[in-house]
């Protein structure tokens, strides 16, 4: 499993021209972008998902230093990006063997998003498969790949 997690100050998923979900934190969020490979199983999903929830890449001015999205109560939208497990070592044509099909995918997405709403998360969701604009204001920068 591989995440590309952002810290955000908003993040949307627009499909057909409509918003089907959005996180407006106050201070900071996390976007996080989620591929599933063929080893992958529900135990991965539930690390990574706490992994991420405990990640301190947030700031927090009043504290002062880093604090995770657990710290802070930061909301977070997870959408499947199965284009993170892309191979283009052989050709300027990415390979997607690495991405597991879509019926083993889009449980282990759904259980990574329920592992971080059992851990007190606030999360919204993209649409399994379909066609999103993705739109986000990272803060920061701050980009981090994670894999599990």
């Amino acid at each position: 499993m591989r995440a590309v997690v952002q810290r955000v100050t908003s993040a949307s998923v627009e499909i057909d021209e409509k918003v089907v979900a959005r996180i407006d934190p106050v201070g900071h969020g996390l976007l996080v972008l989620l591929g599933v490979g063929h080893d992958d199983d529900p135990a991965t999903a539930a690390a990574l998902a706490a992994k991420v929830w405990k990640l301190r890449i947030l700031d927090d001015a009043e504290r002062g230093g880093e604090r995770s999205a657990a710290d802070l109560d930061a909301p977070i939208l997870v959408v499947s990006q199965f284009t993170l497990l892309a191979d283009t070592r052989k050709s300027r044509r990415p390979s997607w063997s690495a991405a597991a099909p879509r019926a083993a995918a889009e449980p282990l997405v759904d259980a990574f998003a329920d592992a971080l709403r059992g851990l007190g998360a606030t999360v919204e969701t993209g649409h399994f498969g379909a066609h999103m604009r993705v739109s986000s204001v990272n803060d920061g920068p701050v980009t981090l790949l994670l894999e599990a």
